[in-house]
């Protein structure tokens, strides 16, 4: 029956105009429905159905083919490949001489129309790829005549029915790339004249029915990507005519028969990888002469050697073992290495991931001159890498990763001038031998690599490398370039415009210099780490230009200048790595920096602003600076000048008859010294964390902190634990000694803060201004510092020992220190040397004598403190004996 739209279109077309009706006769149901069809369609981007209107008959629209015996009768519709866009109109069931139905690799949606069960002559039907949703209707089987079932890539669902079984002519049959669920039905064995069975990538569990082994008609058989269970049934074993077998992905297990390849004579491609099959690779395998294509990667429970007997498949191009136990560790066990030599077509062998050992043989150059991709990684691989292996001109992939490979790799990579990707990482590859006697390699990166024209991606990390990056390696069209954890030095060549490279990692290197500009034309750029360098100067600004941007580390450096603004502007960077610098300036406000868990600016001392979550102290108004020193400058000015001058004056006369005291005053003086809270130190060090704690002593704990008040500086609070028995007493003595007492080369107290903490307990800190360069005794024993040269170790000898006379000779009160070792030595940023923890100095006080016969006596104290630098009695001796402690600790580890 018509419908109604089709009603109107005919009365339409057939009235009266300038439009030719064509006769409606016995074939007016195809006519329909093809029209039906067409207003189902709601796009039809190739216009394939541009044909199909009333002008043209129907047999010559697109797609469409009738039968010469029967006029006027569809027997094929074939629209495949056109992207219409729609539903199937359930009309096409009233086509009941169709034959082939093909609409396969388009985009269309719904359910398959049950109606396409009445087209009993029907032997092709034809939906796969499309987004087709629902169950195979049951009735999709009425078709009896039916040999071929496409139905691949939809968004099907339910289980297979197992009424396709009586599709007793069925040939192929393609479910693969759906959701079908449940169990594979048994009732498929009936259909023996079934040549191919794709039921790949569903979600089908249980076990391979043995009725599977019934069809002896059997070329292809794909089960891969489900999770099937088991083992796999014997019965196919028995499919002589078997070509493709294929079961990857699944959870198979238990140990290939003994006389695998001796059932399968046929077969051309065995794919097993991805299981947790195990067991011996049977020997028999290699009499599977047609085989191509071998696949047991993935498995991790095949042990024993590779069987020797693969070498006679003169036909397999690709060997695939990857990810197993298999093992070679003597001559014996490496022979199949010389058994492939004579598969003169491979192209691919994967051997990655087992327990290959030992020095890999020279054969391997003598495998097949078609090899493309070699893979050795993760074994147990050490020595020399054959140079042999340069005699494989073709191959575009090299891994040798993560073995403990040594010496050059300039001697055979030169010549692999087809390579794409070189993987090299985590070896102990180098250039040069560092001493004849030794295995101890070391060198640079070798000039040869530029000369891969092809390369993309480069992976030299975790290795031995020394010297300059060649300026030519960046240069080529590498698209990943990872350098990381060498020793490379220099600067980091000019790359040019390079508008391939999307991954650059130099990091943990001993690279100096700036960043080159050049870099910042790298429109591909997605990632750039440079973290753990000695790079300089400021950080480019056209970084900001790199719209593809995702990842930047340039932490552990020693850039300087401001934040460029522009890296604000980047949409798509989400990390962002620029701590432990010695940037400055105001933090921005946009984009990635407003994301504080992406973003890492610890150590950076002088920067300010920032979003709020940062906690970074507030910038300061540099107008509003200069408006207060010029308004405030001749009021101050002229009295300061005054009254400092009046106060010298005062002081040398007083001091010139000062008589010494025997007891010091506590007070600090509140103009010489400013006064800080317990607050002003907790925000100062982030509330004392440890991330802030740069050393511990025996009286209490040294922080790194950021003082805000009076103006900003970079602080070091040393916190007195007052738990701990005699640091009250500690505490005293460094007031005491520190009070009066200045001289270039002793670490300068800004001021004590002696109060209560948040919960009401006693608190006591002194507060130094911070030596960036940390301590001697750091230098000189502490791994990863620079050793120090003649010249440095003589200046901080000097300068210490300047210091020494003026606490004991140029003081009103001498001091003995009592403390003199390495670690109380403390270094600035020009390696300047400053005594520092006056916590256990004694005052050595002389007195008037009242005995006749004697001037002047020498009061004694009792001394305690590091052995060696305890005074023999007199100043003079106390002086020199001080010295040669100081010339001892400097060149102790010369």
């Amino acid at each position: 029956m018509l419908m109604p739209w089709a009603t109107i279109m005919l009365l339409l077309s057939c009235g009266a105009g300038t439009i030719n009706c064509m006769t409606l006769n016995g074939n007016d149901t195809d006519f329909i429905s093809l029209l039906d069809f067409k207003h189902a369609i709601m796009n039809d981007p190739k216009g394939a159905l541009s044909s199909w209107n009333t002008t043209t008959h129907f047999c010559s629209w697109e797609g469409v083919v009738c039968s010469r015996t029967r006029p006027e009768r569809v027997v094929m519709l074939n629209l495949s490949g056109q992207a219409l866009e729609g539903h199937i109109s359930p009309s096409l069931g009233n086509m009941s001489y169709l034959i082939s139905l093909e609409l396969s690799r388009n985009k269309f949606y719904g359910q398959i129309p049950p109606n396409l069960g009445y087209l009993h002559k029907l032997k092709h039907l034809g939906l796969g790829n499309n987004s087709l949703q629902g169950n195979i209707p049951d009735a999709v089987t009425n078709c009896s005549n039916l040999l071929v079932l496409d139905l691949q890539g939809n968004l099907l669902v339910g289980e297979i029915p197992k009424k396709l079984a009586l599709l007793s002519n069925l040939l192929h049959l393609r479910l693969n790339s759906n959701n079908f669920s449940g169990a594979i039905p048994p009732d498929l064995g009936n259909i023996t004249t079934l040549e191919y069975v794709y039921i790949h990538y569903n979600q089908l569990h249980g076990s391979i029915p043995e009725e599977l082994g019934k069809l002896s008609n059997m070329s292809d058989l794909s089960l891969g990507g489900n999770m099937l269970s088991g083992r796999i049934p014997e019965a196919l074993f028995n499919l002589s005519l078997l070509q493709q077998l294929a079961m990857p992905l699944n959870m198979l297990h238990g140990p290939l028969p003994s006389k695998f390849g001796d059932f399968l004579p046929s077969l051309q491609v065995l794919l097993l990888g991805g299981n947790m099959l195990g067991g011996h690779i049977p020997d028999s395998l290699g009499n599977a002469s047609e085989l191509q294509l071998i696949d047991l990667g993935f498995n991790y429970g095949f042990t024993g050697k590779i069987p020797p007997s693969l070498g006679k498949l003169w036909k397999l191009r690709t060997l695939s073992l990857h990810d197993n136990n298999l093992k070679a560790n003597d001559s014996q066990s490496w022979e199949f290495l010389d058994a492939l030599t004579n598969c003169t077509l491979l192209e691919r062998l994967l051997l990655t991931g087992n327990q290959l050992q030992g020095v890999l043989p020279n054969s391997v150059g003598n495998l097949s001159s078609n090899l493309n991709d070699l893979t050795l990684s993760i074994n147990m691989l050490y020595g020399l890498v054959p140079t042999s292996i340069g005699n494989l001109h073709k191959l575009t992939t090299l891994k040798l990763s993560l073995n403990s490979f040594t010496g050059p790799i300039n001697g055979w990579i030169g010549n692999m001038v087809n390579l794409q990707a070189l993987y090299l990482h985590h070896n102990n590859f180098s250039a040069v031998r560092s001493d004849s006697r030794s295995n101890n390699f070391h060198g640079p990166i070798p000039s040869s690599l530029g000369k891969l024209q092809v390369l993309s991606i480069l992976d030299l990390s975790y290795n031995n490398l020394e010297g300059n990056i060649p300026k030519d390696l960046i240069a080529i069209s590498v698209v990943q370039c990872k350098l990381s954890h060498n020793n490379l030095e220099g600067r980091i060549p000019y790359v040019g415009n390079h508008l391939q490279l999307s991954y650059l990692d130099l990091s943990s290197n001993k690279l100096t210099g700036e960043i080159p500009p050049t870099l910042g034309t790298c429109q591909q750029l997605q990632t750039v780490i440079l973290d753990s360098n000695f790079l300089s100067g400021s950080i480019p600004a056209l970084f900001g230009q790199l719209g593809s941007l995702t990842v930047l580390n340039l932490s552990r450096n020693n850039f300087s200048g401001s934040i460029p603004i522009s890296l604000s502007k980047l949409q798509l960077l989400t990390q962002l790595d620029l701590s432990h610098n010695h940037l400055d300036g105001e933090v921005p406000t946009e984009g990635v920096f407003t994301n504080t868990t992406a973003i890492s600016l610890d150590d950076n001392w002088q920067l300010c602003g920032g979003v709020l979550e940062l906690h970074m102290p507030p910038c300061p108004n540099p107008m509003q600076k200069r408006i207060v020193w010029r308004h405030y400058f001749v009021i101050i000015a002229i009295p300061v000048i005054g009254i400092v001058s009046l106060t010298l004056v005062i002081y040398f006369i007083i001091s010139r008859r000062k008589v010494p005291r025997t007891r010091l005053s506590l007070s600090f003086s509140g103009e010489q010294f400013p006064k800080v809270s317990y607050k002003d130190l907790a925000q100062a060090t982030d509330n004392f964390t440890e991330s802030s704690l740069v050393g511990r002593g025996s009286h209490g704990s040294v922080y790194k902190g950021r003082l805000i008040t009076p103006e900003p500086m970079v602080v070091a609070v040393k916190v007195f634990d007052l738990a701990m028995e005699g640091t009250n007493g500690s505490f005293i003595s460094e007031c005491q000694a520190l009070r009066n007492i200045r001289h270039r080369n002793l670490v300068p107290i800004l001021t004590a803060c002696s109060t209560i903490d948040n919960m009401g307990n006693d608190f006591k800190a002194l507060v130094y201004r911070f030596m960036p360069n940390g301590s001697l005794d750091t230098w000189l024993h502490s791994p990863g510092y620079g050793n120090l040269d003649l010249s440095q170790r003589l200046k901080i000898i000097v300068d210490i020992a300047d210091a020494l006379r003026y606490i004991h000779h140029d003081c009103e009160t001498p001091i003995i220190h009592c403390d003199l070792k390495p670690s109380n030595i403390l270094l600035d940023d020009n390696m300047g040397a400053h005594l520092a923890d006056f916590g256990i100095a004694r005052f050595y006080l002389e007195t008037i004598s009242q005995t006749v016969g004697d001037s002047r006596s020498t009061g004694t104290i009792n001394l305690k403190g590091t052995i060696g630098y305890i005074s023999p009695g007199d100043k003079k001796n106390m002086l020199e004996a001080v010295s040669c402690r100081l010339v001892e600790m400097c060149t102790a580890s010369v």
